[in-house]
């Protein structure tokens, strides 16, 4: 397809796929449940963490955390006593268990005490029209309180060549503000154009198949690929078409 054609091609599958009935087959339905912003950015960072795998059993473990956290995540980040934290204790989605979720309990009150929050923390110095420095710098953050080393591996690096795809999903879901009511659109300090497409297997196949992708491997040069030419359909809102994409390569097997 020519330029033109491919941009009306996407554009028709980010309408299809961009609506609130997304809601209910996505881990977005997460934050969803919330109405206080501390409640929506804990639990859809919670959710996005758990990313990976089957959608159903991504959602089920997301709602088994939420629900150990009382259903009032951010009161139980703030509040939680020792005692509290042991109710985490055989929580397990896949390779993350119960030793990091405490440790990412711990590591968002740190957050929320010392640094002014996730939405703080993700737009420090943000400029420019990516925001791979500032992941990497909440990375660090992140970990500046004790912890095993297990649990660096559920935060991802751009920096260490990783297209860090749960986090971008996450930034996605707090920056963009779709007008639909699918991705949530609270923070306010970071533009849409700055967010990264949530680069996977799926949207990685699919992004190959229509020649926005070149590099084989799903890491960070290819996220760079794919952002560049997805700017050159819309430059102040590129990772709407990661609904396109994911739903070209989930729902039609594209």
């Amino acid at each position: 397809m020519h330029f033109s054609e491919l941009k009306e091609f996407l554009n028709e599958k980010v309408d299809l796929y961009n609506r609130p009935d997304f809601i209910d087959l996505d881990p977005i339905q997460i934050p969803h449940k919330f109405t206080l912003k501390e409640d929506i950015e804990i639990a859809g960072f919670l959710a996005a963490t758990l990313a990976w795998g089957n959608r159903k059993m991504i959602i089920n473990s997301a709602n088994k955390l939420i629900n150990l956290m009382g259903n009032a995540p951010y009161d139980f980040v703030m509040s939680h006593s020792k005692t509290d934290l042991e109710q985490l204790d055989g929580f397990v989605h896949r390779t993350f268990n119960s030793t990091d979720a405490r440790t990412f309990i711990q590591a968002l009150q740190n957050i929320y005490n010392h640094h002014g929050g996730l939405e703080a923390i993700f737009s420090r110095n943000a400029s420019g029209n990516r925001l791979q420095k500032n992941i990497h710098e909440f990375r660090n953050v992140f970990f500046e309180i004790e912890h095993e080393a297990r649990t660096q591996k559920h935060i991802s690096d751009p920096l260490k060549n990783s297209a860090a795809k749960r986090i971008n999903m996450y930034l996605r879901w707090m920056v963009r503000d779709d007008q639909r009511g699918v991705d949530l659109g609270i923070w306010k300090s970071i533009s849409p154009a700055q967010l990264s497409c949530p680069l996977d297997v799926h949207s990685g196949n699919v992004a190959r198949k229509l020649g926005l992708l070149t590099r084989k491997q799903n890491d960070f040069q290819a996220l760079e690929e794919l952002d560049a030419n997805l700017r050159k359909f819309d430059a102040a809102d590129p990772v709407k078409y990661d609904f396109a994409l994911f739903g070209l390569g989930v729902f039609e097997g594209f």
